[in-house]
């Protein structure tokens, strides 16, 4: 228990670093903006309770936020996202249900059924974030093509992610 604990601690810090350090500096013609960090919430264990989903979201965002100044952006993202993962994981589950000790990862449960889970949740951190940011209607289709943009950027950089770092 405590292995895992110390594993999820290291792995926040890791992503948060990474996020602020490197991706926050990328940005093609202000288009493309990858939130790499949200493969924390991403990678949680099936078994994690709402409250724990929902506070660890609530303090991923609020870390990108502290270092980013945009107050509350990505922490609401985030906990909505957190809010959102039950639902998308009891529409994507196996007929038996999820195997006790796996984890949502591609190594379990396979290209395809990873690809959806991942997509859904990225699209849906992303629409809100970008939304909550522009928080107007008129821009609607160019924040509509940042949000499909970033979109498919972050989930080719978490595809990416799950080969080279959590191999068989």
């Amino acid at each position: 228990m405590i292995k895992v604990i110390l594993r999820n601690i290291l792995r926040i810090i890791v992503l948060v670093l990474f996020q602020v350090y490197i991706l926050n500096n990328i940005q093609i013609s202000g288009f493309v903006n990858p939130y790499f960090y949200v493969l924390f919430i991403i990678l949680l264990p099936f078994e994690t309770p709402g409250w724990l989903l929902l506070s660890l979201g609530f303090v991923l965002g609020l870390s990108i936020d502290l270092f980013s100044n945009t107050p509350g952006l990505h922490a609401s993202a985030t906990v909505f996202m957190a809010f959102i993962r039950p639902a998308v994981l009891g529409y994507f589950a196996p007929r038996d249900g999820y195997v006790t000790g796996t984890f949502p990862r591609i190594y379990y449960y396979g290209f395809s059924w990873f690809f959806q889970y991942v997509a859904i949740l990225i699209l849906s951190h992303h629409f809100f974030l970008f939304y909550i940011e522009v928080f107007r209607l008129s821009d609607f289709f160019h924040t509509f093509a940042r949000v499909i943009l970033s979109s498919a950027f972050t989930l080719f950089l978490v595809m990416i992610s799950q080969y080279f770092i959590y191999r068989r």
